[in-house]
């Protein structure tokens, strides 16, 4: 069963001046989707996730992370949320068995300190929403050679765009997790042992 794929990174400072530029410092390590590129959804969410908005806006085309940024920090504060949504490109398997390259939607959440009872502290300064994890695991598909480089693609792209936010937005800890009880680093282990 598919669940929800997430990556937390925890800041040795996020204090409310280093908010947005450290959003920013993630979203430019972004492989943003040819086909649907740049942040193409913004919202800044006041108090906690059951208060109304107090911005949303859609683009299309999509803008570029500098200049979301620049939007999201008119309302700057430290118990609001920022909400940047943007797309890449992963492998996926249609119903008739074949894969194509298709924009799928991440979502990142950068949460104030004060923000939902000082939620960062659980799920992160900034939180990556990947989606689900049958991106990466297609455990859905039966592997033929092509699959099985698909699967790998997929697999390498996350383990990318990681590194580089690693190396190159500041975070000084980070957590790969999902909803599951089951460890997904295993998951993805066991999957990968059956591609080789």
């Amino acid at each position: 069963m598919a669940d929800p794929l997430y990556l937390s990174l925890w800041f040795p400072n996020f204090e409310l001046r280093e908010m947005l530029p450290r959003a920013l410092a993630v979203l430019q390590q972004f492989p943003f989707s040819p086909q649907r590129s740049g942040i193409t959804y913004i919202v800044v969410q006041p108090v906690s996730w059951n208060e109304p908005t107090v911005f949303e806006q859609r683009f299309s085309p999509g803008v570029s992370p500098e200049e979301a940024v620049l939007m999201a920090s008119d309302l700057l504060h430290e118990d609001h949320a920022y909400v940047f949504e943007a797309y890449w490109d992963l492998w996926t398997a249609a119903s008739d068995g074949q894969s194509s390259l298709q924009p799928s939607l991440v979502r990142f959440q950068v949460h104030g300190g004060e923000f939902d009872e000082s939620v960062y502290e659980q799920q992160g300064h900034i939180l990556v929403d990947f989606g689900l994890d049958s991106h990466f695991l297609q455990d859905q598909i039966q592997l033929t050679p092509e699959a099985e480089e698909r699967v790998k693609a997929n697999v390498q792209k996350l383990v990318d765009f990681i590194n580089k936010v690693q190396q190159h937005s500041g975070a000084n800890a980070r957590l790969l997790w999902s909803d599951s009880e089951e460890n997904f680093a295993q998951k993805l282990i066991g999957r990968l042992q059956k591609v080789q």
